[in-house]
């Protein structure tokens, strides 16, 4: 009996500490949770598999539950689907001359045959033993209760379900261009989040995801020559072989029979994706105590070589197949090296890795992310490195990205061009110039829009992704030229450890940011978020005013911000003028000790122009610049410096 007692004791001391692992700091905002367990079979000759599903689910919410909702996003993959129809409408419009849908998808979806679409079918579904009534809308199931999920309680939902595998067009599907089998992203029946906000039934037509923090167990039965990676750590490496074997305490032991089935837990994620091939090669390092980086992908050398044909090279002729097959290869062997390189600095800049796996997987149609896992078309430096970042911004934030796309894709664009940087040796001043060139242009254009249009709403593709990559990682670095960039990294810091595994939205990214900075940061997000308004501040005249030196900028934009000034004189000094923004009601930290900063009197937003006044003569001075280091989105740079001749 006490054996006994010792045991249950240590399981609940060891799901205590796993909590506390994954809530440390953590803001008290309820959030519903989930433990998935699921089995599946896969009929890989026909595309298809089945399996059934069981779902713990908690009612956290204040609120009674009528009604749920399921996302079944291989329905998409059908003609006339609504991702079919956007993206044909989008691409009658005309950016620049280009059509303007995404390459990937185009009309293909369109011309897919019966046994080329996708589907899920969901059967049977009851709730705590009761079947339920289900309505589907094409990617949507709508569950109607026949009793309701009462507050601060939890439910048991069982369904079963079939699938085809769709031919490989958005993310998921089978054969993608390299040759991958299977790559299955948004597989399986998922329960969609409840939050503050009520549900959020939204039908997969283009963007990405949101969903709830839970538990997954999942056992994939297939042909024993497929090899798999996916989400979570795999709990019979010693029966599945492939190279997990090497982890195992267990000797390895020969499958018998055709099929073998893997199985998998990943705790606290919020998806779960896996890809399987026979051929794929797996490799694997030890980083540090209790994390392996993994990496699966195969050489089909017919299938990469038809990706090169016709592209040209820098010397206008076609690229040699054989050369980008090796240099293709090179990339995947060496990406766990890359990786490994990488972490100490990730983990030191936008908090530690919290998993004991990651996996980088051949498989889909460019890059995407999941929890500890990637799909990824290619190794180069530039799509490893921004998928991994995602990790840190959507997989451990599980922000909701229909609303927040930014905070996803830009959080990450701004983590990536970080980090690329670092492992260069920190060769570039400021690695962030082509994200605010693209920004420029799209706030510029007639078809800019602002950061809070939903994600599927966006008038134009063009305008979605500048905005989601180019805009969002802007607006982070931005913020450094607001509050100092040595205290916008701490922010990084504080927001990782204050909402990982929170869903956290804007708001709470801005209150973050003013408790670490001690200034008032609502008005950045109104106006660069809010709303499509922007900077253009400009030297608008100088003058001597007995003796002194004056000189007043003018704002010729729509949004206030603070101003670095850098003077420059004949004599070679240099002094620095800061102007905070009347709306920050406070100032940052000076970033340039070794230089004099005279620190002006708050700009009012609502006056046109600002005048400072110094005790040295006009004739001295050589050069004025605003915004020297341009970390700020200014319109116009040429009305930011004015050279003195005489």
């Amino acid at each position: 009996m006490k054996r006994i007692q010792g045991a249950i004791f240590l399981a609940i001391f060891s799901m205590l500490i796993l909590s506390a692992k994954f809530s440390v700091a953590q803001p008290e905002r309820w959030q519903q949770r989930v433990n998935y367990k699921m089995d599946v079979t896969v009929d890989a000759p026909n595309n298809k598999f089945s399996g059934t599903q069981k779902l713990e689910y908690w009612n956290n919410s204040p609120d009674t539950l009528n009604v749920i909702y399921y996302h079944l996003y291989w329905n998409a993959f059908q003609p006339g689907s609504m991702m079919d129809a956007r993206s044909i409408e989008l691409g009658k419009k005309l950016i620049r001359g280009r059509a303007d849908w995404d390459a990937r998808v185009r009309d293909r979806i369109s011309k897919l045959s019966p046994s080329e679409i996708g589907y899920q079918y969901v059967k049977d579904l009851k709730v705590n033993g009761r079947t339920q009534k289900t309505s589907m809308y094409e990617t949507i199931l709508k569950v109607e209760l026949d009793k309701p999920i009462l507050p601060k309680t939890k439910a048991l939902i069982e369904l079963s379900f079939e699938a085809q595998v769709p031919v490989q067009i958005r993310r998921s599907g089978r054969d993608n261009a390299e040759g991958v089998k299977f790559s299955m992203a948004q597989w399986y029946p998922k329960l969609c989040e409840y939050d503050y906000q009520g549900w959020h039934p939204t039908p997969y037509i283009a963007r990405e995801f949101y969903g709830v923090w839970g538990d997954y167990e999942v056992n994939i039965t297939i042909d024993k020559s497929y090899v798999i990676g996916g989400t979570g750590y795999v709990q019979n490496p010693h029966e599945v072989g492939h190279g997990y074997e090497k982890y195992s305490k267990v000797a390895y032991q020969q499958p018998k029979g055709n099929m073998i089935t893997w199985k998998f837990k990943a705790p606290n994620v919020h998806d779960f994706v896996w890809a399987a091939d026979p051929d794929y090669i797996h490799i694997s390092k030890p980083v540090r105590k209790g994390l392996v980086l993994h990496a699966f992908y195969k050489i089909d050398t017919a299938a990469l070589a038809k990706q090169v044909r016709g592209m040209p090279s820098r010397g206008g002729a076609g690229r040699d197949a054989a050369s980008f097959v090796n240099n293709y290869k090179a990339e995947w062997d060496t990406v766990l090296e890359l990786a490994s390189r990488a972490l100490p600095f990730i983990d030191k800049t936008f908090g530690e890795y919290p998993y004991q796996q990651y996996s980088f997987i051949q498989g889909g149609d460019g890059g995407m992310e999941y929890p500890m896992a990637t799909l990824l078309k290619g190794a180069g430096i530039g799509v490893v490195i921004h998928e991994w970042m995602h990790t840190w911004y959507q997989m451990m934030m599980g922000t909701n990205e229909s609303l927040y796309p930014w905070m996803d894709e830009g959080f990450t664009s701004y983590a990536e061009s970080r980090v690329n940087n670092w492992l260069n040796g920190n060769t570039d001043s400021f690695p962030h110039k082509g994200a605010f060139a693209s920004y420029t242009m799209l706030a510029k254009s007639d078809f800019n829009e602002p950061l809070t249009t939903h994600s599927d709403q966006y008038n134009t593709n063009t305008a979605y992704s500048i905005n989601a990559y180019s805009k969002g990682e802007v607006f982070m670095e931005q913020l450094g030229y607001i509050v100092g960039a040595s205290v916008r990294d701490s922010i990084l810091l504080a927001y990782y450890n204050t909402w990982r595994f929170k869903h956290p939205n804007a708001v709470d990214f801005i209150r973050v940011a003013e408790k670490k900075s001690g200034i008032q940061l609502d008005w950045y997000k109104d106006f660069f978020v809010n709303t499509s308004k922007t900077i253009d501040y400009a030297i608008d005249s100088l003058w001597d005013d007995g003796g002194k030196m004056k000189i007043r900028f003018k704002n010729k934009g729509t949004m206030p911000m603070p101003l670095d000034v850098a003077l420059s004189f004949k004599d070679g000094s240099k002094e620095m003028v800061y102007i905070p923004q009347y709306l920050m009601f406070g100032a940052k930290p000076n970033e340039t000790p070794e230089l004099k900063r005279t620190v002006g009197e708050p700009w009012k937003w609502t006056h046109p122009t600002y005048t400072i006044e110094l005790d040295r003569r006009l004739l001295d001075l050589k050069k004025v610049e605003i915004d020297p280091l341009q970390r700020t989105a200014d319109m116009e740079r040429k009305n930011n410096t004015l050279e003195l001749n005489w």
